[in-house]
């Protein structure tokens, strides 16, 4: 898969990285979904000693199966700063999409998207670095407040920030705790909605994202055991 240069440098300072965000926020499109995706690839990231190990798995929804796993790892280069995990995680997950050999029609990550402070989460990030549908699908609030949502499968609450709906807690499966759903790029919030509920039939998390998520949590068991010393 082809993804241009991201139009900015990796190594900044908090400032910077800020002002970048800030930037790209403008070129966030919210917009209906066209069609439903087939094949949508699932992100999320981990970290073991100064490398961001990152995983995407492609997923074909309607047949309920695996189509391709990468996974890629890149050195940190940014501190730990809440707000601005996407210049952490970025680089490693962009490495692993351009292993691909086909193109998914979708992105869900493991993160925010309109659902952020400055309205550029990891989501908008890579959807605006890849020009690709992309959703945020994160398992805890980074931002905004809303009300519990009822406890059967599709229930939702709106997320709000300063008078504005940023997002949704949704609930995926009955009785277990929602999931906040958000804008990455070239999606709008109902069409993320309905995303997640149909790449989240049997579980909490949308199973692309869950897949990668046991993915990478085992690349980064395995990096940790090799980097740690003998006894």
């Amino acid at each position: 898969m082809r993804i241009p240069r991201a139009p900015h440098r990796w190594s900044l300072t908090p400032r910077e990285a800020v002002a970048v965000q800030r930037r790209l926020a403008g070129s966030v499109v919210a917009a209906p979904l066209r069609g439903a995706p087939r094949l949508v690839a699932g992100l999320d990231a981990a970290f073991s000693g100064d490398a961001c190990i990152a995983a995407v798995v492609l997923f074909d929804v309607r047949e309920r199966r695996v189509v391709e796993e990468h996974l890629a790892a890149r050195p940190l280069r940014f501190p730990y700063v809440p707000g601005l995990l996407s210049f952490r995680e970025a680089p490693a997950l962009l490495a692993a999409l351009r292993r691909l050999r086909r193109t998914p029609e979708a992105l869900v990550c493991d993160g925010h998207g309109l659902a952020h402070p400055r309205r550029f989460g990891i989501a908008c990030h890579v959807g605006v670095l890849t020009g690709l549908p992309t959703v945020g699908c994160a398992k805890s609030r980074l931002v905004g407040t809303h009300a519990e949502p009822a406890r059967r499968r599709g229930a939702r609450a709106p997320l709000e920030d300063g008078g504005r709906v940023i997002g949704c807690a949704l609930r995926t499966q009955p009785r277990a705790k929602p999931v906040y759903v958000s804008v990455g790029h070239l999606v709008d919030l109902p069409s993320a909605e309905r995303l997640v509920l149909v790449c989240a039939p049997d579980h909490r998390l949308a199973e692309p994202v869950r897949l990668a998520d046991r993915l990478v949590a085992a690349a980064a068991r395995s990096a940790r055991a090799l980097l740690s010393p003998p006894r």
